[in-house]
């Protein structure tokens, strides 16, 4: 009988703490700012036209919009690829990742990841093969 009177007592306190967390008020969170805008939704809009050499384009400046510097190419061409790298230009000529080239398609991609603010960067880009001779394409940083 114990130890009925036990569970009974045990599940008496359960609810009473269920109950009054149930009627205890929701925080409140700030609201989001219609204005904010996604890394994407801040993305700019270059044109890539072929060359035998990389082309740079910028100077441009990373913003807390994004914390990587994304690429996406803007072709319903299929086969269309870019090669791409960042160059950090308050530090060094090269490219990153060991001055290589990653190869870029139609999805957003990251060609730099965590990527402080007020960064100042090219995009230095070339063909990856002769099917890209004008290449619209989106930059999100």
């Amino acid at each position: 009988m114990t130890r009925t009177r036990r569970t009974t007592a045990v599940l008496a306190a359960a609810t009473a703490l269920l109950a009054g967390a149930a009627a205890t008020p929701a925080v409140a969170r700030p609201a989001v700012s219609a204005a904010a805008t996604s890394c994407y939704g801040g993305a700019t809009s270059h044109t890539y036209r072929y060359s035998a050499a990389a082309v740079e384009f910028g100077t441009y400046t990373t913003s807390s919009r994004c914390s990587d510097i994304n690429i996406k190419l803007n072709t319903t061409a299929s086969g269309v690829y870019l090669d791409a790298c960042v160059v950090f230009v308050d530090h060094t000529t090269l490219c990153n990742h060991g001055n290589t080239y990653s190869t870029f398609g139609p999805q957003w991609a990251t060609v730099a990841t965590d990527v402080k603010d007020g960064t100042r960067f090219k995009l230095r880009v070339h063909a990856y093969d002769t099917d890209a001779q004008v290449v619209p394409f989106q930059l999100a940083y």
